[in-house]
């Protein structure tokens, strides 16, 4: 049975309306395409911002913080707190919000803790759908905290504007040991609980580890905070505001294939489903890791063609050997385009965004790269395998 949703009412931002909503799509009961299809006419005005770190990296007081500054300023603002599932019982405690109680209660604050539910990439299956609702519902910014985030879960690259990767103090050699995941998705990197020995260090050793990044465009800012107290947090919302401004907003909607889908009047069902796209495939979309859509090779290959024409960098990730259980068979492919469209698929959406980013690298500078990856029989009910597994992906830049 379908569950009436009040459009009018989430547009509106009715608290009831928008909570209802919410639970609706993050379950994906019957109803959530449709509803998801109308709300997307509507998004593209809020500047979503992730929230990432490590465990203890307080991110979850730091956003309190925030959101108090941004209220001070007039913005209304939604936060998405996504916390881990127990690999044990499959619950959650949804503690984060804990931290976020002082604004909860105000008209121009949203707060919604969701649990991973086992979706690999630090993130829940349907983050995407539920920033795009609140982005529907007029929110100005829409902050995304992550679970606690080690070297691989990037997966928020796709989806917010801004990225803030946290770090307490004392990382020290564990730079090293990170700069080549999590760090280099950050925009803007933040020392929070700067007031505790070794946060001087810890900001020298990410300044001296992000000048030896090659990235396009302005470098990235390391400042200092201390969440508690307040201090610093002005500025970074200054620094964040800047940011916005000189990259823009609504990246992940750029390639979205919801929009293309909801204008046809499909009720964008065809990329939520899974189902193969129709030929000629539309954009390909940046959302939903877990989704990506599965196409035959004929349809992929012509989608890189495609690209390939129009002047744009394409690279080829393609299932080289498995062992024990996996998600896709051997020769299975993914097509990425350097800004990060993407058709195919090798994972299932597990390993997807490292593969994404690895091809992205591929593209810029024309070397190959062969990736493996495992899933340990501990884990492997959380990404639907019978049992652990490895694979091989092997990634190339097609000239």
């Amino acid at each position: 049975m379908r569950e009436a949703i009040d459009i009018r009412a989430v547009l509106d931002r009715s608290r009831p309306a928008l909570a209802r909503a919410i639970t609706l799509i993050e379950n994906d009961r019957p109803g959530a395409a449709e509803l998801m299809a109308e709300l997307s006419r509507h998004t593209g005005h809020a500047h979503v911002v992730g929230i990432t770190g490590a465990p203890g990296a307080g991110k979850s007081t730091l956003i309190n913080a925030l959101v108090g500054e941004w209220v001070r300023r007039g913005r209304r603002v939604a936060v998405i707190a996504v916390d881990p599932s127990s690999p044990i019982s499959g619950g959650s405690i949804l503690g984060d919000r804990v931290r976020m109680d002082e604004h909860g209660s105000r008209e121009e604050v949203f707060i919604r803790s969701v649990s991973s539910r086992g979706h690999l990439g630090g993130l829940s299956l349907h983050t995407g759908r539920i920033i795009d609702a609140f982005d529907a519902a007029g929110f100005d910014i829409v902050l995304v905290e992550t679970v606690g985030a080690g070297q691989s879960e990037v997966e928020i690259r796709h989806f917010a504007d801004s990225n803030i990767v946290v770090c307490p103090p004392g990382l020290g050699d564990d730079v090293q040991a990170i700069k080549a995941g999590i760090l280099e998705i950050a925009d803007l990197l933040v020392v929070n609980k700067a007031d505790l020995p070794l946060a001087e260090r810890t900001v020298l050793d990410l300044t001296t580890a992000m000048r030896l990044r090659h990235r396009q465009g302005p470098p990235v800012q390391v400042l200092r905070t201390v969440a508690t107290s307040g201090e610093g947090v002005a500025a970074l919302v200054d620094a964040i505001g800047e940011h916005g401004a000189s990259t823009g907003i609504g990246k992940r909607l750029k390639h979205s294939l919801l929009a293309p889908l909801a204008g046809r009047g499909d009720g964008g069902e065809g990329r939520q489903s899974g189902r193969p796209l129709p030929n000629p495939l539309p954009p390909a979309g940046e959302g939903d890791r877990s989704a990506a859509p599965q196409v035959t090779d004929e349809e992929l290959f012509g989608q890189l063609a495609r690209w390939r024409a129009e002047g744009r960098g394409v690279a080829l990730a393609t299932v080289v050997k498995t062992w024990g259980s996996s998600p896709r068979p051997e020769g299975s492919h993914l097509a990425v385009e350097a800004g990060g469209a993407f058709v195919g698929s090798v994972s299932g959406g597990c390993i997807e965004g490292a593969v994404i980013a690895e091809a992205q690298a591929a593209i810029a500078d024309g070397r190959p790269r062969l990736l493996e990856f495992g899933v340990s029989d501990a884990r492997a009910w959380e990404v639907g395998l019978a049992c652990g597994g490895r694979v091989e992906v092997f990634v190339e830049r097609i000239d």
